[in-house]
């Protein structure tokens, strides 16, 4: 979970998370090298004094200044396309559990199990129950198992709700009338926490999300 005065993404629990940080840090280095020698050129141009009354054009340097963006663009493009192909392939999963968002609460069904259904409130944080954490807490958590395919269908019953969970890379809207598709496949045991990240409403970020992965066996 996120903690004080982390800048940094969350610590991955999923190899699709790993992914995504791979990415990300492979794009800032080049955003990084991009700022950089904008920013040499700019302080040059402030502070030299080179003066050409004479030049009216310069098609190699724009054919160049053309050409690198264009090449830069499409490092990015291409590691970005095959993470979104690898966000998107589910095979084989071995449990579906199915998310309904509500205002101000979730509801979940497992599937694969006759009449197993649940709601998770967050827990009010007063004295009594001080070791919780704060707008994180729910009262009924998901258990899911470690180290398989996991299905996650998402839906609303009310307006738009977005079920995301930072550290597991899954971020996915949950609209009223239609059923979206994402996976998991958490490769370590821990609690992860989330919360709806759409703008439904003035209490739309305190939808807590509480998953528990645990060993298949338990």
């Amino acid at each position: 979970m996120a903690t004080w005065s982390n800048f940094n993404l969350q610590n991955s629990a999923s190899p699709l998370m790993e992914q995504i940080i791979f990415f990300h840090d492979h794009t800032l280095i080049i955003l990084i090298m991009i700022t950089i020698l904008v920013g040499y050129l700019m302080i040059n141009l402030f502070f030299n004094k080179y003066i050409n009354r004479f030049l009216l054009d310069g098609q190699m340097i724009e054919l160049i200044w053309t050409i690198i963006p264009t090449i830069t663009l499409i490092f990015i493009a291409l590691p970005s396309l095959r993470l979104l192909y690898l966000l998107d392939e589910l095979n084989n999963p071995l449990i579906t559990l199915k998310s309904i968002g509500h205002q101000w609460y979730w509801s979940y069904e497992y599937s694969d199990f006759n009449d197993v259904s649940f709601d998770s409130y967050m827990i009010n944080y007063n004295k009594s129950n001080i070791n919780n954490f704060r707008l994180l807490d729910v009262d009924n958590r998901i258990i899911l198992p470690m180290n398989n395919q996991i299905r996650i269908m998402v839906t609303a019953t009310d307006v738009i709700h977005s079920w995301t969970i930072p550290s597991l890379g899954v971020k996915i809207d949950a609209n009223p009338g239609r059923l979206n598709q994402t996976n998991l496949f958490i490769n370590r045991p821990g609690i992860f926490f989330g919360q709806c990240s759409e703008i439904c409403g003035a209490n739309h970020s305190f939808m807590p999300i509480m998953i528990e992965s645990i060993s298949i066996k338990n």
